[in-house]
């Protein structure tokens, strides 16, 4: 009945649940446990054991990185540009060594012709030594040996001149002096071709000789304008061009077209002549040559000549002699 009596109007009595004397036990030793827990100890709190801390342990550091500094820098640079310069040099040397051999070798047994190509039991051997990838530089191997097919061609041309004409004689009789003149323009044009521009131009793209510009360039000149005379064709000058070939259809068509076609020929060989002009003068301008340096390498040739030296040596003793008399 007691519970009926208590007035439910009253304040009830505060009840702390964790005053109950089994949660008490129990949070007062988890923080017990908690208070005595170092995780910087050396117990291992899995099996129990301590495990020493030795006296030379030290905290890692993290080392910094070492670049090298500009001084470092240089002073290596300076040391690969001197080993590079310095093996640069031996090659050199040996290179060198090597070109002197070879001259030496050369000035002893001298070298053998080989231009033209005439076989071993043929009775006139080669008159001129000739080897582009030897004696030519690089930058100019193309060039002069575009000008020694051009000499080609036009030997080539000559001859188709030659058989052209006589085809005109034989149509023609009264038209010999072409025929004769044909052949006397084969014959001469074909050596004199090679001996006054080819081997000019040959020998100043392999000695880099100023004269032998200049003379090149005078000779091919004049054989420009010998082309464009010849692709012309005035009648009885030996050459079969344009005006000769068109007078020819009506008396016969074979003809001709075979004088059109060495007429044609004759024309690219006068545009091929202009081409190389223009390309041999270009490499001339490269080259660094000038007249006075023509000059002057004329004049050195002039007095190392033997017959001008020996000539000299006479008048001069010609001179004394007749000084003493």
């Amino acid at each position: 009945m007691s519970g009926f009596d208590s007035n439910p109007f009253v304040n009830p009595v505060e009840v702390n649940p964790f005053q109950d004397p089994s949660v008490t036990q129990v949070t007062s030793t988890a923080t017990e446990n908690i208070d005595e827990y170092n995780p910087f100890s050396s117990r291992n709190q899995e099996n129990g054991t301590t495990i020493p801390i030795s006296a030379g342990s030290q905290p890692a550091v993290l080392q910094p990185t070492l670049e090298p500094s500009p001084q470092a820098r240089v002073v290596a640079a300076q040391t690969d540009f001197l080993k590079q310069q310095e093996e640069l040099e031996k090659k050199a040397a040996e290179l060198e060594r090597k070109e002197q051999e070879l001259q030496n070798r050369n000035a002893g047994r001298g070298k053998e012709n080989n231009w033209p190509p005439l076989p071993r039991f043929f009775p006139i051997k080669p008159c001129f030594y000739q080897d582009f990838n030897e004696e030519i530089p690089l930058e100019y191997q193309r060039v002069c040996k575009m000008i020694y097919y051009l000499w080609m061609y036009h030997c080539a041309t000559l001859f188709l001149n030659l058989l052209a004409c006589l085809a005109y004689f034989i149509a023609h009789t009264q038209n010999g002096v072409d025929f004769g003149l044909s052949i006397l323009w084969f014959i001469l044009f074909s050596p004199a071709a090679f001996m006054c521009w080819y081997r000019p131009v040959y020998k100043a793209f392999r000695s880099d000789s100023s004269f032998n510009f200049f003379f090149f360039f005078f000779i091919f000149a004049f054989q420009l304008a010998v082309y464009i005379i010849q692709s012309v064709g005035i009648p009885s000058w030996g050459n079969s061009g344009w005006i000769i070939a068109i007078s020819a259809i009506r008396s016969n068509l074979a003809v001709a077209v075979f004088m059109m076609v060495v007429a044609g020929f004759f024309t690219v060989n006068a545009v091929l002549a202009l081409m190389l002009l223009k390309m041999v003068h270009g490499l001339y301008r490269r080259t660094g040559a000038s007249f006075q340096k023509a000059q002057q390498e004329f004049s050195e040739g002039v007095v190392r000549n033997r017959t001008f030296q020996t000539a000299t040596a006479s008048a001069a003793s010609s001179a004394v002699h007749g000084a003493f008399q």
